[in-house]
């Protein structure tokens, strides 16, 4: 598996040991002092064996003749460089060579340099470089394994990538814009509300079966501790499914609030979750939605109808009809009869009812394009006129180009839907460049695959990460698109990215379409839409003094009739205005405040516990239960800094004098005297007021 004349990047000269310009068998000696190995031409003793090869009489590990690196191997015992590799430290060098990389190498001056050894007195260790056959020196000196054969071919491919030619984009922007945007499955916004506001609550098959068991206590509410299942007692599968059924009315009922969300802020394009019904399409704990969740499913399509949005679905990747294996087929229209059962319960009028698609990937092509192609066919064949009428097919970034995919499509009257980001990815380099300007021709044969079923035509965009080379790195998609795709201006466009309603907010505030002066920057952070309980405050002890003017007012025992102390009083936010922003419409976060004041350290720590959890609970030893302690203290602290450090950034943005008004606002918020508090201030206290309107000159 060598390759033929393959010249390694400095980051594989690091992982096998050879640094330049320091010899390989000097470092790894180095790295090895005192250990048993034999010299040529060095007799062996215990003074030599002690004091090393400097007390031997010899200044440097080469002959003395010079030679190549050839001939170092003669002086090298053999030794095992996975066990090599292993002796860095893993993490730190893995992350290490996966961030250098990433970013392919834009000199031909990378490249590895087999180099012969000076006789110089100035310069000892100095290199005449001089480019070798790397395969002979690797092959004479250490045997690569898997993993360096692994960053080798990595790095040629990457290298491969970065000479690629650009793409090639159209220039046309589809303004002034009359289509609707729209986003997939999860609001930021609802989700961090207090009580959060989704439509994705899942669950696991082994909490199904254990909330088969009946409550501890059955006339008592459950609770996560106090009253859970008791597997001592009798299971039933009817308890197993209540538990489901409970999971799914939940998720239902907040679908209604995120359309009218949506509504309020100009978007009326959304796909609903696949996971609203966890487990519904199971082969063995799949269930149906009618009766339970009929009048729910009701309720969401009167909202639909009464807004005028847009619904769809998404089935997942392994929904596949052209996989060889049966089961695989079976599962997939299982899945296919569940999504068209959701969206049939909402009972929309005729056109919303056909706009209501199912986006379908074609899924993999086990080795045949021709066959998987004719197992498609024949299996669409045996779907039922109701998904058939549904179901749409989306190019791939992996294995399925446009070109691909729009001949079935128009055999088989299914909508192609057009996806630009994975057609940039993945596309007929024989027919098109890469880029949005080629495709464009198409576009009339993608239309009329839409026309011919009286269905409005949807496409769907996003882009790659701006440091992505490869086509592995390219798949991952951009938190916020800066640009439009050149679709028609009244196409119905999926933004498929990870910051989901807030990057339709970025196309409206940079193109200014309809809706983007409907809602404001909610920097600085405080959430005043929402129930969410304000912190404890410290109990402080009394002094003496106090104490005895308590005793003269209500006696020894500090009760006084008809007096009632209020703290950290804070008004109700009525169920119907949770999340909806608040009387200043505060619900746009800039780029990098997806999460409020949520650091990488943050996510990085957070996945540590989890981590921890999964070998504790595992494991079960006290190491183990340490660990994982650790590792809950460390998330818990770094939380606590990056929130008082939002507090205070928050405070600094809202006004020019920050040490004024961080003592007022920190005195304000202690105070539950609230007439006592100057007018800014509670503008601080209660949303941190609007930057541009809050006037602190006048405080």
């Amino acid at each position: 598996m060598s390759p033929k004349r393959k010249l390694l990047s400095p980051v594989s000269v690091k992982i096998l040991g050879l640094k330049t310009p320091q010899n390989p068998a000097e470092i790894f000696f180095k790295n090895h002092p005192g250990n048993d190995f034999t010299y040529p031409n060095v007799e062996k003793s215990p003074e030599n064996e002690e004091n090393g090869v400097k007390k031997a009489g010899i200044r440097s590990l080469t002959r003395v003749e010079d030679k190549s690196l050839n001939d170092v191997n003669d002086y090298i015992p053999s030794f095992n460089i996975k066990s090599e590799l292993r002796n860095y430290s893993d993490t730190q060098e893995k992350r290490e060579i996966s961030s250098k990389s990433s970013v392919a190498p834009k000199k031909k001056k990378d490249r590895v340099i087999i180099s012969e050894r000076k006789n110089s007195k100035k310069n000892p260790i100095g290199f005449e470089q001089e480019e070798r056959d790397v395969e002979d020196d690797i092959n004479n000196n250490i045997d690569l394994d898997e993993e360096v054969m692994k960053v080798i071919e990595r790095e040629d491919i990457e290298r491969k990538e970065a000479e690629r030619p650009p793409p090639i984009n159209s220039s046309y922007l589809p303004l002034p814009w009359k289509g609707r945007l729209g986003y997939a499955c999860l609001n930021t916004y609802l989700r961090y509300s207090y009580p959060s506001i989704f439509a994705s609550r899942a669950c696991r098959i082994s909490s199904i079966i254990e909330h088969r068991h009946p409550l501890t206590k059955p006339n008592e509410a459950k609770h996560a501790t106090r009253n859970r299942p008791d597997k001592s007692k009798t299971p039933t599968v009817e308890s197993g499914q209540r538990y489901v059924e409970a999971l799914c009315l939940a998720n239902v009922h907040d679908v209604p609030k995120m359309l009218r969300w949506n509504h309020k802020y100009g978007i009326k394009f959304m796909r609903l979750s696949s996971e609203m019904f966890p487990f519904a399409s199971h082969a063995e704990y799949g269930y149906k939605l009618a009766p339970f969740a009929s009048e729910a499913l009701a309720e969401v399509g009167r909202v639909t109808v009464e807004l005028g949005h847009r619904v769809s679905t998404h089935p997942g990747q392994f929904t596949q009809l052209g996989s060889p294996r049966e089961e695989v087929i079976a599962s997939a229209i299982r899945d296919l009869e569940y999504h068209d059962e959701l969206l049939s319960l909402l009972k929309l009028p005729r056109q919303q009812n056909a706009d209501a698609v199912m986006i379908l990937h074609m899924g993999g092509t086990f080795g045949d394009k021709a066959a998987t192609i004719e197992r498609f066919r024949e299996n669409y064949k045996n779907l039922s006129e109701s998904i058939k009428q549904r179901l749409v097919l989306e190019n791939d970034d992996v294995s399925w180009s446009v070109h691909d995919l729009l001949p079935i499509c128009e055999d088989l009257n299914i909508p192609l839907c057009l996806d630009f980001h994975h057609h940039n990815i993945n596309f007929s380099s024989n027919h098109l460049r890469e880029g949005t300007l080629d495709i464009v021709s198409l576009f009339p044969r993608i239309k009329a695959t839409w026309t011919r079923k009286s269905i409005r035509q949807k496409m769907h965009y996003s882009e790659p990460c701006a440091d992505a080379v490869t086509p592995r790195q390219r798949r991952k998609h951009n938190a916020r698109p800066n640009t439009l795709p050149p679709c028609p201006d009244d196409m119905d466009l999926m933004i498929e990215a990870r910051d989901k309603e807030q990057a339709v907010f970025e196309l409206m505030r940079i193109y200014k379409l309809p809706g983007w002066d409907s809602f404001n920057n909610v920097i600085p952070y405080y959430r005043s839409d929402d129930n969410r309980p304000l912190p404890k405050k410290a109990k402080k002890k009394k002094s003496h003094k106090q104490t005895l003017g308590e005793i003269d007012e209500f006696g020894k025992n500090g009760e006084g009739e008809g007096e009632v102390k209020v703290d950290n009083l804070r008004k109700i936010v009525l169920e119907p205005e949770v999340g909806m922003g608040g009387k200043d419409n505060r619900v746009y976060w800039p780029p990098g405040y997806s999460k409020p004041y949520w650091t990488k350290e943050c996510t990085r720590l957070v996945k540590e516990a989890r981590k921890a959890r999964r070998r504790w609970t595992k494991e079960g030893t006290e190491e183990s239960w340490i660990a994982y302690n650790i590792a809950i203290n460390k998330k818990k602290s770094q939380i606590k800094k990056d929130k008082l450090i939002g507090w205070r950034a928050g405070v600094t943005e809202a006004t020019n004098d920050p040490k004024k008004i961080w003592k007022l606002a920190k005195w304000a918020r202690r105070d539950p005297e609230e007439k006592r508090r100057p007018p800014q201030i509670l503008d601080i206290m209660y949303a941190l007021g609007n930057v541009h309107t809050l006037n602190i000159d006048k405080a």
